[in-house]
């Protein structure tokens, strides 16, 4: 059944938001706060060890690093246009409607949580390839697995941020299930090219994601989402190979 993926991937966030929210109550703000670091660390090191992944290769006995100059083309013109459409605004507007929507209005912490669950867990390539592979194919095994791990994360990041984080479900049911419909026109262009591309660009943006839980919000990631799109435009052009 095609959308069965994302129907799954849905639940684990929704499931995950439940148990964080249950055990959150149990947890000190002191224990709230480490937790709340820790899942930045973790995400931190995804978000490296993705973006390793794509910049180093092994020629003979040594291991190289490359394109550079696409991380700096994608992030650039990713920010640019970003700034002028004010994603980051419209994300934040959005929690806003749903925190006094659902009846949220006296919580502070509500869309800091909703906007940085929902980066954490939309942005990547098992997204958009589980979403292309349910769509197509009617596998879902990508997402179920991807399900799994939205779980624990957005439980540990309701026990640290708030109930805002299980609302990551809205993006990720909208963004997913849009590519899973559209998956039959988006196949064609998610080469093997371009989803290095946008699995290094999107681990990079993970990365954001975790310094911003950490250090507190230092970079507005939801703007240089466009990023992700110039990834897999590059991939198409005789700048490739020059990146």
């Amino acid at each position: 059944m095609s959308g069965l993926g994302t129907i799954i991937n849905v639940t684990g966030v929704l499931l995950g938001g439940i148990f964080g929210k249950f055990f959150g109550s149990f947890l000190s703000d002191q224990c709230q706060d480490t937790l709340n670091t820790v899942c930045g660390i973790s995400v931190l090191f995804i978000g490296i060890g993705g973006a390793l992944e794509g910049m180093l290769s092994i020629n003979g006995s040594s291991v190289t690093s490359g394109k550079s100059m696409l991380i700096i083309a994608c992030l650039v013109l990713g920010a640019f246009i970003g700034e002028i459409l004010d994603i980051e605004g419209k994300f934040e507007q959005f929690g806003e409607w749903l925190k006094i929507k659902t009846g949220n209005a006296k919580d502070l912490s509500f869309v800091d949580g909703f906007v940085t669950a929902s980066l954490t867990i939309s942005i990547g390539a098992m997204a958009i390839v589980g979403s292309i592979e349910d769509g197509i194919y009617g596998d879902y095994s990508i997402l179920a697995t991807k399900a799994i791990l939205d779980l624990i994360i957005i439980m540990v990041m309701t026990c640290s941020m708030g109930k805002g984080c299980v609302f990551a479900a809205i993006p990720v049911g909208i963004f997913q299930g849009a590519i899973t419909v559209l998956a039959r026109f988006i196949k064609p262009i998610m080469t093997a090219s371009a989803l290095g591309n946008l699995s290094l660009i999107g681990s990079i943006l993970i990365f954001c994601v975790g310094l911003n839980l950490v250090w507190g919000k230092k970079v507005r990631v939801a703007n240089l989402l466009p990023a992700i799109v110039f990834a897999v435009v590059i991939a198409f052009l005789p700048l490739q190979n020059i990146l």
